[in-house]
């Protein structure tokens, strides 16, 4: 399936392609059948680009799945604004082979969508968290708990969709938009949930779980030197 987003696009390189070619034959140029190959091979590189994969969405309310596929590039703790207390931060960096579909990583009510002009540094430096040009989503889930995901512009990529809204619900794997060629997303959550990712590790949107949320505000995970019975002790 391809993204919506993406048919203009492969439209303008298939009609290229096709114009050049009767060119060609009309003039029998080798060089504007090489232009026209190569305009051929844009088209299905458009369409690679743009894919859109039907996703498993994982059955666990619990689970926090990837907001988009690449790689685990930066796990690191940060302050935020809307999360309360200590935060964690993974980010995720997608090449232009990755697909560039956005997923929301857990169920929940839209608290707020800023957009924010910034640069356009690689999408794998460091920097590229704080001073790209992005857009920042804030969720709360149904147990109360707050997080925040973003899409981060790269280098080449200069145009980010967000179909959210403030106050909408969504599920868990829903898609909600994409980055055009190239990005970045970011998760930020607080520093006591779960990760069950590490740097270095490939995720997929809306399938790999990034980590855990606690079952209810406030009952976050023991140390694992603390038993049942020291619990009830407690």
């Amino acid at each position: 399936m391809i993204v919506r987003d993406g048919w203009s696009f492969i439209f303008v390189a298939l009609a290229l392609s096709i114009a050049v070619l009767f060119g060609a034959l009309r003039w029998d140029s080798l060089v504007l059948m090489i232009v026209a190959s190569c305009l051929a091979v844009l088209t299905v590189i458009m369409a690679f680009f743009f894919r859109d994969p039907d996703r498993i969405i994982p059955d666990d309310h619990l689970a926090m799945l990837a907001p988009a596929d690449g790689l685990v590039v930066a796990i690191e703790p940060i302050d935020h604004p809307h999360i309360d207390g200590p935060a964690t931060r993974i980010s995720i960096f997608l090449s232009v082979f990755d697909v560039h579909i956005n997923r929301v990583p857990c169920g929940g009510t839209i608290d707020y969508v800023q957009y924010n002009p910034g640069k356009f540094m690689a999408a794998f430096a460091d920097k590229a968290s704080d001073l790209n040009e992005r857009t920042e989503i804030g969720l709360t889930t149904p147990q109360g708990h707050k997080l925040v995901f973003t899409q981060i512009a790269g280098l080449i990529a200069r145009r980010i969709v967000c179909r959210l809204s403030e106050g909408d619900s969504v599920a868990a794997g829903e898609r909600f938009g994409m980055i055009r060629f190239g990005s970045r997303s970011d998760l930020i959550v607080p520093a006591t949930w779960n990760l069950a990712v590490k740097m270095g590790d490939r995720v997929k949107g809306g399938t790999t779980v990034i980590g855990y949320l606690p079952d209810h505000v406030g009952n976050q995970p023991q140390p694992d030197n603390v038993t049942e019975s020291d619990v009830e002790e407690l």
